[in-house]
């Protein structure tokens, strides 16, 4: 993004799974750059042999905001098989980000943080008859499937449908399967639910599906 890592001031941590964190450690050696997440997660990142940076570490509280580089951020938490998972709130005046990408299910508590966001990046992970028909082992189907997995394109669409509003400009499908989704479908599962449930996009509202190995272009909330 041409981004100079001189002007990143911190780093978010949202669970102790590798595909989140390996890079914790050059991030940390190399830019010295501070970390955030609650005390249970770092109890679980931080091993004998971890070699991310101690004087790097920053301990939030759940559901109390915490300030970085002109933001408001709170931590909420999530369902998903970690030793504890979390989203984040991000808000600056009256602009409101909302990423939340490993959950099982959409509970009470995270519930409120999604509907809020003018940006929100969901988690659309996995189809079901791509899952169901995929050559994944029974236990591994299940694990994802569960209320502690990944949110699938059917529930992320559902919840979406029933719950989006105005304030909702750009809608990011995130953290899709490999091998269980692919970016058209997930899309389409999304405009078939909406277009069920009556729903029509504004003309400042877009859904934008997050690709696997390349940036985004540049969002502005204005």
């Amino acid at each position: 993004m041409d981004i100079s890592m001189q002007t990143i001031m911190g780093v978010l941590i949202t669970h102790n799974h590798s595909d989140h964190i390996k890079g914790l450690e050059v991030l940390t050696r190399k830019n010295n750059l501070p970390a955030f997440t609650t005390p249970k997660v770092w109890e679980s990142i931080l091993t004998p042999h971890s070699k991310i940076s101690r004087d790097c570490i920053r301990e939030i509280t759940l559901q109390q905001k915490f300030h970085l580089a002109g933001f408001d951020i709170e931590a909420f938490p999530v369902f998903h098989d970690a030793p504890e998972t979390i989203g984040f709130h991000i808000s600056a005046g009256d602009k409101k980000i909302t990423i939340v990408t490993d959950l099982g299910h959409i509970c009470q508590t995270s519930a409120p943080y999604i509907k809020a966001a003018n940006l929100l990046v969901l988690e659309s992970n996995y189809d079901e008859q791509m899952l169901k028909n995929g050559g994944y082992p029974h236990f591994l189907k299940a694990r994802i499937r569960s209320d502690h997995g990944h949110l699938g394109n059917h529930q992320t669409a559902e919840f979406l449908a029933q719950n989006i509003t105005d304030n909702h400009n750009y809608i990011c499908l995130a953290h899709l399967s490999k091998n269980n989704n692919t970016p058209e479908i997930a899309l389409q599962t999304l405009q078939r639910t909406f277009s069920e449930k009556g729903v029509v996009l504004g003309e400042q509202q877009e859904v934008i599906v997050l690709d696997r190995h390349i940036p985004t272009r540049m969002i502005r909330l204005i």
